[in-house]
């Protein structure tokens, strides 16, 4: 690593530059799965995980940027907080299960809510640290969770539901930021984007492997245009 380092070292504001614009442009691929949303009228095979667990992580990483006083921080993820609030009301507007949406909204609320008295009433000394970690786990959770579903992908042979634009932005970032860590020397930040970027390369293999509709879909779809 620490040759790799030496390479990239010259680079470091550019791979830094390029890092802050892939954050950036990945905080809209949300706007791919409502569009989706728009299209079909309804949420139906789109889950809110990524929506809520985005508004978590947008309102926990603008606190971290708060501690670190980083104002570059601040602004990205200030912005990605409207973003995905956005994408809470789009998901909220066009559900038919608003009951069930409103409680995984209180528990995003609750979680935030516990965040943040956290951040609080740590130790000024030890929450930088602490806080990141959480961070970490956290976002490994929100990165992993279309994997919860790997069962009904393998029995339906289907990755429809899987948010493909978000795992593959997602892959960009995670690359440009371990390439960041590495020239940083931050073992953190580089074993944090390794995981991140495993996790979101075995979702990808999934859409090499299976479509992103059903074989019956396919073939109702083929189909109708041929009676067309």
């Amino acid at each position: 690593m620490e040759v790799l380092a030496d390479i990239l070292q010259p680079y470091k504001e550019l791979v830094g530059n390029i890092a802050a614009i892939v954050t950036i442009g990945q905080m809209f691929s949300g706007t791919f799965m409502c569009w989706d949303i728009y299209k079909q009228g309804n949420t139906s095979g789109i889950p809110s995980t990524p929506f809520l667990g985005g508004l978590v992580m947008g309102i926990i990483n603008l606190k971290y940027g708060y501690i670190l006083r980083d104002d570059t921080m601040i602004q990205v993820n200030l912005f990605g907080l409207a973003l995905n609030i956005i994408y809470v009301l789009v998901y909220f507007t066009y559900t038919q299960e608003k009951v069930k949406t409103w409680a995984q909204m209180g528990i995003t609320g609750a979680i935030s809510a516990a965040l943040l008295g956290y951040a609080e009433m740590e130790d000024p000394k030890l929450v930088e640290h602490r806080l990141g970690i959480i961070i970490t786990a956290f976002m490994f959770l929100l990165i992993a969770s279309p994997l919860f579903g790997l069962n009904e992908i393998i029995k339906n042979k289907s990755t429809e539901g899987l948010p493909f634009p978000m795992i593959l932005s997602g892959s960009v970032v995670t690359f440009m930021w371990l390439l960041y860590g590495i020239i940083l020397r931050n073992q953190f930040l580089v074993i944090q984007n390794v995981v991140a970027l495993v996790l979101c390369s075995i979702q990808l293999s999934l859409f090499v492997i299976y479509p992103s509709k059903p074989k019956g879909q396919e073939n109702a779809k083929r189909k109708a245009k041929k009676i067309d």
